[in-house]
């Protein structure tokens, strides 16, 4: 007769098994979709309240209708919508001439500009395309080099995804080169928060 401990054992083994026959059912490929579906649903982390950039303010002064919010959506992420997205974002890319404005304006749809007027323009420019204002996030981060660096951070199905100038192409937020500093809340982009 079996004791306790050799049929906890056997249970151990048998769901063991079970496990490893649904992950080899599905192949390494099958496993793989799996994994990326983790990784896919990370997001940057809003930890305590912290100050909107001084400029940033200026311009939700200046144009209040880009500075709404509501409850914070997340996009589906569909063909289609990956489409937009990365449309929009070498859209812009292409049409604003880059240069650095010594007094730190922030505009949206500019001729010229540095990076927080590409990212103020895309956000404009999606929303326009249907997105959810309180799904598109405002951020400042560091360069490698050390640089302060604004971008459009869109919270998606398939992750919190960066719109950076100085790339046509969409990357998770944890897959860049930046050092998350700050970012602003979906709800009320007038607020922003620490990131991480």
């Amino acid at each position: 007769m079996p004791t306790l401990t050799s049929l906890a054992k056997l249970c151990a083994v048998a769901l063991l098994c079970s496990t490893t026959s649904q992950a080899h059912a599905g192949g390494i490929g099958g496993l793989g979709r799996s994994l990326d579906r983790i990784d896919a649903v990370k997001r940057i982390s809003m930890q305590r309240p912290t100050l909107a950039p001084f400029s940033y303010v200026l311009f939700c002064q200046q144009n209040p209708g880009d500075c709404r919010g509501g409850a914070t959506d997340v996009i589906t992420m569909t063909p289609s919508t990956r489409q937009t997205l990365a449309a929009i974002n070498r859209h812009v890319n292409r049409s604003i001439e880059p240069r650095h404005d010594r007094t730190d304006v922030w505009s949206a749809d500019s001729a010229s500009g540095d990076c927080e007027d590409y990212a103020l323009t895309k956000r404009r420019a999606l929303i326009r395309a249907g997105l959810p204002a309180s799904a598109l996030f405002m951020a400042v981060a560091r360069t490698r080099a050390g640089e302060g660096h604004a971008v459009l951070v869109a919270r998606t199905t398939a992750g919190d995804l960066v719109l950076d100038n100085r790339s046509n192409v969409l990357r998770e937020w944890y897959r860049t080169d930046l050092s998350w500093l700050k970012i602003a809340s979906g709800e009320n982009p007038r607020l922003w928060y620490a990131a991480r």
